[in-house]
């Protein structure tokens, strides 16, 4: 148990100091997927962890895109939620919506293009400016996130096959997570690899039973409990936090949304006070001035 919990808190450690070869970035450096599952091992001693939904959505610093999270680690340690999705000719890009028109210069389907076609776009920031920065592949997020965070990869339009070959191939399993929304997902994927990470949906005991069922190891998951800071939260804490479970909520659909800083700091604060241990949120360097300013 001590070796445990000195080997968690060297991850923590490396976590916020961020040294050696990126000494201006917050890195998390992990070198298995063991070191992964205990570093997101819910332990009682009141660790925050922050993951930047779709990197962050800034002003000059557009969603899911590279740059945005080096601004990102700049300023605190993080991991990051992206979004796989296909081009015509079958190329894994990072981009949230089907379409191309919020977030590019594009237009209509991602999926009417091809890569080389889409390399002409340019990404959008939240306020709709065009910026400098295009639409990353999966494999160049992967090559740049290695040795300095982790990736949780959404549930999109990629097939999981698809997804579980790119991982095995870069070997990358242990800085490479996944979101898997019931437990037949979460099932294939450790079936293809019985050390993955996932960020699990698990919102009722009904659906703990059924990973349960589905012989899915605790160690293996953080719990996605939902959007919303809510007194009934605490039953999904309690009983995931007994099976050694970290549990996220996301701010990014509500509580992102609150006109000011200070409304919005003060909302952070609270879901980790209510018993949340991963808060997701667009505006994660936010999320840490709050919790620092505290």
């Amino acid at each position: 148990m001590k070796i445990q919990l000195l080997k968690i808190a060297s991850l923590v450690a490396a976590m916020v100091m961020g040294q050696e070869s990126n000494a201006q970035l917050h890195t998390l450096k992990v070198k298995s997927s063991s070191d992964l599952h205990s570093f997101f091992a819910y332990s009682g001693n009141g660790n925050k962890i922050i993951s930047g939904h779709r990197g962050s959505y800034l002003s000059g610093y557009p969603e899911n895109s590279i740059e945005t999270f080096e601004y990102v680690l700049k300023h605190t340690p993080a991991f990051f939620e992206i979004d796989p999705r296909l081009t015509k000719d079958s190329v894994i890009v990072l981009l949230h919506d089907a379409t191309l028109d919020r977030t590019t210069t594009g237009t209509g389907k991602l999926s009417d293009y091809t890569w080389e076609e889409v390399q002409k776009f340019r990404l959008k920031d939240k306020d709709g400016k065009v910026t400098a920065y295009r639409i990353p592949t999966l494999q160049e997020a992967i090559d740049w996130a290695r040795g300095k965070t982790v990736l949780n990869l959404d549930k999109k339009d990629v097939p999981m096959p698809m997804i579980a070959a790119l991982i095995k191939k870069n070997k990358a399993g242990h800085f490479v997570m996944l979101t898997v929304h019931n437990a037949t997902q979460a099932k294939f994927y450790f079936d293809k690899d019985p050390g993955c990470t996932m960020s699990a949906f698990v919102k009722t005991e009904e659906a703990m039973k059924e990973y349960e069922a589905a012989g899915i190891p605790w160690k293996n998951m953080i719990a996605y409990i939902g959007s919303e800071n809510k007194p009934a939260n605490k039953t999904m804490f309690d009983l995931l936090h007994a099976k050694g479970v970290m549990c996220m909520i996301s701010a990014a659909p509500v509580y992102d949304k609150l006109a000011t800083a200070e409304e919005r700091a003060a909302a952070y604060r609270d879901i980790f006070k209510e018993g949340a241990d991963i808060l997701e949120s667009d505006l994660p360097v936010e999320v840490a001035e709050a919790i620092r300013n505290k």
